[in-house]
């Protein structure tokens, strides 16, 4: 750290400023000779390399100014980018750009982040989030998001990647914002200006594999993968190398210290194929620990796999590594629940989805060691000695929505009632809750899958993402394959693309300002009630004929929050169990629709509705919990 506004990472690959000259570091322990280049990209002089020790080859040199270009020439052949470049000239296939890190003065150094447990989640994709598709646009919605209720905005990965549109989850440049969003002086004036207004900014991370094209580590670092251990996108990292190790937990330091990030999310930590006895996240999260105690910094994962060590809290209540998992369970029985769909993974959720949201909800996972029909095998661990915290619920994420054939959203699925329930299901609920960028207003464009490859990549990502859906009913004929959008067409970048003009509409209005009042409530009634959560704090009780249930959390200062659901078209009787008392306890946090909570008190819940109360009375959720 260079001063109080002025903040640089020294990370082990790469560019280090000595003064008015750079270290350069690349680790090449099979490569015979590394030269760094220099100047122009069409002929650069070339400076030699020392080998220094443990594959590392290293040189100081004042021949790079700040904004121009270098590379590493590997056997006096190729010229290949820095992999951890903070910036390029071009695209990922150019020279890297030297960066001063300390240049940029931040104006918000006092910000020391925000508790996990005031954290409302709004994912959203730099490119698709504003018709500019730029860091910079997204400041100019920044007061939007805060009027409205967000207290944390997510970036899908802005790694460099190939071409100028995509997910993000192809990065081969994991220290360098793409230069198609705004680069690194966009990132950080995007996230100064989120924390000027309070607002915290979360990253998506890769660290499972690299994307198929510009990434040339393996060309001259081999021994960066092991081939003999296959993933769905190649060769698996090889963390059992110190280096390779270093280079991703540097990367998640870089992060939170160089841009003052607030926290990362480790995309599907269960793809990282770690040989090593200490998995690289228990390394990498007890390092980010370690490292920031003076700030609220903060670690979400997704794990198919519902095991919890990653997210088991200290005595104090407090997360050791993990602040939370996202909780697919949840989504999947929600997906269920509005559309009744049942192929693929949702025919783990169909029959029972409404009691799985009951468990899930009171537990935290639906499969703590249950068999998993669609997996063929037990999933899960228990579960439910963890608060609701532990976990960040949603309806809607890029993966859930992007990962159809048609990108298509809840709004356009399931009936505007049931979609309403759900939502105010996620926003009052303690878990950590997320939308995705448009889901406020519900906003009925898709949100499809998109790259930007070409030639005989180009060719495969297309045929291989129809070829996904053959497995479906609905596109068994190859004719109806070719109906899903093409990822490589930049229409379907554009479709893609939020569409604002929509959001003032009355039905789209009236959705918005739905979406305010509920996060208005949960700011004032029940976020100050999270942090003194109990673990095991959760019962329910679901009925056996009925899609509906109720749920019980002992939250803080000995509250208990009740959630009765009634997900069914017809009315539900509220069970002889729950005595009509248990029905007017404590004040009423939210009904809808409106005059759902007075049919409550007669002992009946109108479908769909529900309703939060809060009381400091008992759990009336039982035995089933």
């Amino acid at each position: 750290m260079a001063s109080t506004n002025r903040y640089s990472f020294e990370t082990s690959w790469g560019t280090s400023r000595q003064g008015d000259a750079t270290r350069f570091r690349l680790w090449a322990p099979s490569a015979g000779q590394i030269e760094l280049a220099v100047g122009a990209e069409t002929e650069p002089d070339f400076v030699t390399m020392d080998k220094v020790g443990g594959g590392w080859w290293e040189v100081t040199s004042d021949r790079v100014a700040v904004g121009g270009g270098y590379g590493f020439r590997i056997n006096g052949d190729q010229v290949v980018p820095d992999p951890a470049a903070r910036a390029q000239m071009g695209d990922v296939h150019s020279l890297s750009r030297l960066v001063e890190p300390t240049d940029y003065q931040w104006s918000s150094s006092d910000w020391r982040g925000r508790p996990w447990e005031e954290a409302v989640f709004y994912e959203l994709h730099t490119g698709a989030f504003t018709p500019e598709g730029t860091f910079d646009a997204i400041i100019e919605k920044l007061d939007y998001l805060k009027e409205l209720g967000i207290t944390a905005i997510e970036l899908m990965p802005v790694a460099q990647f190939a071409g100028r549109r995509g997910w993000g989850y192809d990065g081969v440049l994991l220290y360098c914002p793409h230069e198609v969003y705004g680069g690194a002086e966009g990132l950080k004036r995007l996230v100064d200006a989120a924390h000027q207004r309070g607002l915290m900014v979360f990253l998506d991370v890769v660290y499972n594999h690299f994307g198929p094209d510009g990434n040339y580590i393996g060309a001259y670092a081999p021994e960066f993968f092991h081939e003999e251990i296959h993933t769905p996108w190649g060769a698996a990292i090889a963390y059992d190398e110190t280096p390779v190790r270093q280079f991703m937990i540097d990367n998640a330091l870089f992060w939170l210290e160089e841009y003052q990030i607030d926290g990362l999310r480790l995309d599907a930590i269960d793809s990282i194929k770690d040989t090593t006895d200490t998995p690289l996240v228990k390394e990498l999260a007890a390092t980010v620990r370690e490292r920031f105690p003076d700030r609220h910094v903060h670690l979400t994962t997704e794990d198919d796999r519902n095991i919890t060590w990653h997210v088991e809290r200290g005595e104090a209540g407090e997360p050791r590594l993990i602040s939370g998992e996202w909780n697919d369970d949840f989504h999947h029985c929600a997906h269920v629940i509005a559309t009744h769909e049942a192929e693929g993974y949702y025919a783990d959720y169909g029959r029972h989805s409404v009691e799985q949201m009951a468990k899930c909800l009171a537990t935290g996972f639906v499969y703590q060691g249950e068999y998993s029909g669609h997996r063929e095998r037990n999933v899960g661990e228990p579960s439910g000695h963890l608060p609701p915290t532990a976990f960040v619920n949603f309806i809607q994420n890029h993966d859930q929505i992007g990962n159809r054939a048609f990108g298509d959203r809840l709004t356009d699925l399931g009936s505007r009632r049931t979609v309403e329930c759900l939502q105010a299901i996620l926003l009052l609920s303690p878990q950590i809750p997320l939308m995705f960028m448009g889901e406020e207003f519900g906003d009925p464009d898709p949100f499809c899958f998109f790259t930007d490859f070409h030639g005989e990549l180009g060719d495969l990502v297309r045929e291989g993402r129809r070829a996904e859906f053959g497995k479906f009913s609905a596109f068994r004929d190859e004719e109806a394959r070719k109906l899903i959008p093409d990822p490589n067409a930049e229409t379907t970048f554009r479709d893609s693309r939020l569409d604002w003009s929509i959001k003032d509409r009355p039905t789209y209005r009236r959705r918005l300002e739905l979406t305010r009042r509920l996060l208005a409530t949960r700011q004032r009634v029940i976020v100050p009630l999270l942090s003194g959560i109990e673990p095991h704090s959760g019962k329910w009780t679901a009925s056996q004929d009925s899609r509906a249930f109720v749920v019980s959390w002992k939250l803080g200062s000995g509250q208990i929050l009740h959630l009765f659901a009634n997900l069914d078209d017809e009315p539900w009787a509220i069970p002889e169990g729950v005595a009509k008392a248990d029905l007017t306890c404590g004040d009423l946090v939210h009904a809808y629709p409106r005059g759902a909570d007075e049919e409550l008190q007669g002992g009946v819940l109108p479908g769909p509705s529900v309703v939060f109360r809060l009381d400091t009375q008992r759990l009336i959720a039982g035995p089933s919990a």
